[in-house]
């Protein structure tokens, strides 16, 4: 959309806004909550599509008032940490989920196209997951037991190893996100083309239903968070690439600040995503409703933390500031 165009359509919301924030007019707390989510959501579409205009700085600006206005009577609260992943990062997270849909959009691309490469080249499968995987699985799948793998190793040491790894993948991609962005984009392509690849070697066997329902009791939280985390990165990268209104430098040291706490909110899940790995899948033979059951919670929750709780918050605190003025 041309900006005049983008102009010319909000305009009025932003005057109206405006006039609301300066006490020149009055307006329900509702229709005020709205308008605060709506001018939040045009600055961040002008942040990417005009990052140099007036536009985006006029946003910028009634963002910043709106904020002091939501915050000037917040209280710190005395357990920091659970404050933290309740309160602070989801208000703060709302703005980056432009960057979080750009993350998954990614992952999903690339795990299309390792299953595409995957069917049409048969060694495609060894070069990405290894001849020594792929070798213990076709014994295991000639054994009749095709999830073997998770139940090798002992409980606790698959616990402790797999989160260790899955944390060291989400600082690779915030890490390699300070690259431009390009870092991050890279971890997510490398890890969604190996999952395409994984699920089509168990398609072709006739075993995607089983790889599935077992995989994805601990993968669902895992590769979410590993999505989160390559959102990270591209935080990080895109305060570089994309200034806006602050010096670079500024910019980069504000993207960094809300990268790391967007990897530092992975951490709980990475845990979640371990324990079930190591405690859990290993029990290939649990009925299918209960393996259904702990996969759509473990999407459900991960919806709910980084999808409708900042928006949610940000509603309700907005709303509850302004009324209280």
């Amino acid at each position: 959309m041309r900006e005049a165009a983008f102009v010319k359509r909000n305009k009025d919301k932003w005057v109206e806004f405006e006039n609301v924030l300066q006490n020149k007019k009055q307006i329900s707390p509702d229709h005020l909550a709205d308008l605060y989510v709506e001018v939040t959501d045009h600055l961040s579409y002008a942040q990417t599509f005009y990052p140099q205009s007036n536009t985006t700085q006029y946003l910028n600006q009634l963002a910043s008032q709106s904020h002091q206005i939501i915050y000037k009577t917040k209280k710190e609260s005395t357990n920091r940490v659970l404050n933290f992943y309740t309160k602070e990062f989801p208000l703060m997270f709302k703005q980056y989920q432009p960057h979080l849909l750009v993350a998954f959009l990614t992952f999903a691309l690339f795990t299309l196209v390792g299953v595409f490469s995957a069917a049409t080249d048969a060694a495609f499968v060894r070069s990405i997951l290894g001849d020594g995987y792929v070798n213990m699985t076709l014994e295991n799948i000639e054994k009749e037991d095709p999830m073997a793998v998770y139940k090798k190793m002992g409980q606790v040491d698959m616990f402790l190893g797999i989160t260790i790894n899955n944390i060291r993948v989400a600082l690779l991609a915030f890490v390699f996100g300070v690259l431009l962005s390009i870092g991050a984009l890279f971890i997510l392509m490398n890890n969604a083309i190996m999952l395409g690849s994984f699920q089509y070697f168990f398609y072709d066997k006739g075993l995607l239903w089983e790889s599935a329902r077992t995989i994805w009791i601990h993968g669902t939280i895992e590769i979410s968070v590993i999505i989160v985390a390559g959102c990270a990165g591209l935080v990080a990268g895109n305060g570089i690439l994309f200034p806006g209104t602050y010096t670079r430098l500024e910019s980069f040291k504000r993207s960094l600040k809300a990268g790391l706490k967007i990897v530092v909110s992975t951490l709980p899940f990475f845990v979640i995503a371990g324990f079930l790995e190591g405690f859990v899948t290993r029990y290939t033979q649990m009925p299918d409703f209960m393996a259904i059951f702990i996969i759509l919670s473990s999407l459900a929750l991960i919806l709910f933390y980084y999808v409708y709780l900042p928006i949610h918050l940000n509603r309700q605190v907005f709303y509850e500031r302004v009324h209280s003025i």
